[in-house]
């Protein structure tokens, strides 16, 4: 272990903040593009089945398919990554921001109605803190799926943690692949960890239970 760190450490934290930074940007751009997005279908009737039905058949695309798939139009590095990362994280946000925004107490939405509140206004005193538990889960379950699949990322030259599992299978060598794949399961499990506690944090008094 101490050879490992002295061989290989350096190396390890340079990837453990590309890993990172493909993969926050992909999530954070997912969240700025799908809770928006999942908020206005709630007000465009049959729109909605439309576009999640497309969201899911992007995410049924095999990572390495759309990962090749973004070659041709973007190059190679973390630009086509964050990019596939992107549309892949889009799905459970939107799926989620959608139900939880249908979820509300209708009774809350007519009391809000009743006392002269504007649309953006209801939307945002009411709606979004009712549904911000369900909004975060997606969000959490998004910051999970990025962090694994970013490790493909390494495929397209993008960086990051697949470097080392990818060496490691070519060049046969055990030790990169584990100081690969530890390091992606504990930052998806902290990622996992952070954005739970933020749900807490957003969860209105009257949903938690106990």
């Amino acid at each position: 272990m101490a050879d490992f760190f002295a061989n290989y450490g350096s190396q390890m934290m340079r990837l453990i903040w590309e890993h990172l930074y493909i993969s926050m940007i992909a999530l954070g751009l997912g969240v700025i593009v799908a809770v928006p997005l999942g908020i206005g279908l709630t007000r465009t009737g049959k729109l909605a089945t439309a576009v999640i039905g497309l969201a899911s058949i992007l995410q049924t695309v095999p990572s390495l398919a759309l990962l090749a798939l973004m070659i041709p139009l973007f190059g190679i590095g973390q630009v086509p990554a964050i990019i596939a990362l992107f549309i892949y994280s889009l799905l459970p946000i939107l799926r989620n921001t959608y139900t939880g925004m249908r979820g509300v107490n209708p009774a809350l939405v007519d009391a809000a109605r009743g006392m002269g509140m504007t649309e953006m206004q209801l939307i945002r005193k009411v709606e979004l803190p009712q549904a911000a538990p369900v909004i975060m889960a997606g969000i959490r379950l998004s910051g999970t799926y990025v962090i694994a699949w970013a490790a493909l990322a390494s495929y397209i030259g993008a960086g990051g943690l697949g470097d080392f599992i990818f060496n490691g299978l070519n060049l046969y060598i055990p030790e990169l692949i584990i100081g690969g794949t530890i390091p992606v399961t504990l930052l998806a499990l902290l990622v996992d960890f952070g954005l739970g506690m933020v749900e807490k944090k957003v969860t209105p008094r009257n949903q938690v239970s106990g």
